[in-house]
């Protein structure tokens, strides 16, 4: 019995959701798949694989459902799935699968040591899948997002969702990057630092020793709160989490639309904390007098303006050839415009 096959699986492993993606050979979304963060730095390494396994999974079984029913899959924030291709063999929830080509950016790859256990899970997510692979390509997410996105043409790459970290890479090749140290000790700018800034200001307003503040209101009754000791005991307690931290930065935003000088002040200080990576970037690679590409993705980039919008000034200012990337596409394009290119190759 001949194996099915498919020319392309992409995977986005960011630290808030995983999304797996099948794709045709001109980059046609075939199917997808959503699963939880595959960060194994915040989730632990057996929590994170077996989120790539179920993205992967639910991406395999939403083929096979197309290719049986010819059908397109349930809606979701990527473009609609198109109909399976006609193989010869047939595309089965519990049977192997051959991709000719897989490309994983996967957050938390920062290190040797990182790119051992991230390429030990996804071979285990393939075995676990039946997904047989010829070739596999595993790398940090916003090194995957940053090369698709620009083909290898000089560009930087900022990533601000719960996470952050900047990449660059400039006309000779070469690259660099800053940031991306993770919640304990960096991701400045992100949806956590934002998160964990907002619950600061409300306990300095709680001690008289920071200015007034909506965000006390509206920190405590999203979380279901009643009152500033016990915001400090959730802190410290079991249902503290990087990824509940991060969803407070969406109520920074709406405090600084109602004009809260406190929260203006967060989204601001994430701005320039967000172009001082990019700026260390430039520095490294020369690229200040020359023209690139900037890429801006990621929850706080692609949903907050007025950090986009900071951001977004602060290049024009230190770099007037600099192009922003206007097009608000998910790192998913990039890692599959990376994988396309492979293939490309390939041939």
């Amino acid at each position: 019995m001949m194996t099915a096959k498919v020319p392309l699986l992409a995977v986005d492993g960011g630290g808030t959701k995983c999304l797996a993606v099948f794709t045709d050979e001109n980059g046609r979304m075939l199917a997808t798949g959503r699963s939880g963060s595959c960060n194994y730095q915040g989730t632990g390494r057996e929590a994170a694989a077996l989120e790539l396994t179920r993205a992967i999974e639910e991406a395999k079984r939403q083929l096979a459902g197309s290719a049986a029913e010819g059908s397109n899959a349930p809606e979701s924030s990527v473009p609609p799935v198109s109909p399976a291709p006609q193989e010869e063999a047939t595309i089965t929830e519990d049977g192997p699968l051959h991709v000719s080509c897989t490309v994983f950016g996967i957050a938390g790859l920062d290190t040797e040591h990182d790119g051992q256990v991230i390429e030990d899970m996804v071979r285990e997510a393939l075995d676990r899948t039946q997904v047989v692979a010829d070739l596999i390509v595993v790398e940090n997410d916003g090194v995957a997002a940053l090369l698709g996105a620009t083909g290898g043409a000089p560009g930087i790459l900022i990533i601000a969702g719960t996470g952050s970290i900047v990449y660059g890479i400039n006309a000779n090749g070469e690259s660099a990057r800053a940031g991306g140290w993770g919640h304990r000790v960096g991701d400045e700018g992100s949806g956590y630092w934002i998160g964990k800034q907002a619950i600061n200001a409300v306990l300095r307003e709680f001690d008289g020793r920071g200015r007034r503040t909506g965000l006390t209101d509206k920190l405590l009754r999203h979380l279901r709160l009643q009152n500033e000791e016990e915001l400090f005991n959730w802190v410290y307690s079991a249902e503290y989490s990087v990824n509940k931290t991060a969803e407070l930065s969406k109520l920074v935003s709406e405090a600084e639309q109602e004009r809260d000088e406190a929260a203006r002040l967060i989204l601001e200080t994430a701005a320039d904390e967000l172009f001082l990576g990019a700026r260390s970037v430039m520095d490294k690679l020369g690229m200040a007098a020359a023209p690139f590409t900037v890429i801006l993705q990621g929850g706080v980039l692609q949903n907050n303006p007025f950090v986009r919008s900071r951001l977004a000034d602060s290049f024009r200012a230190a770099s007037p050839l600099a192009q922003i990337d206007e097009a608000k596409k998910e790192p998913i394009h990039g890692v599959i415009a990376q994988g396309l290119q492979l293939l490309r190759r390939g041939k």
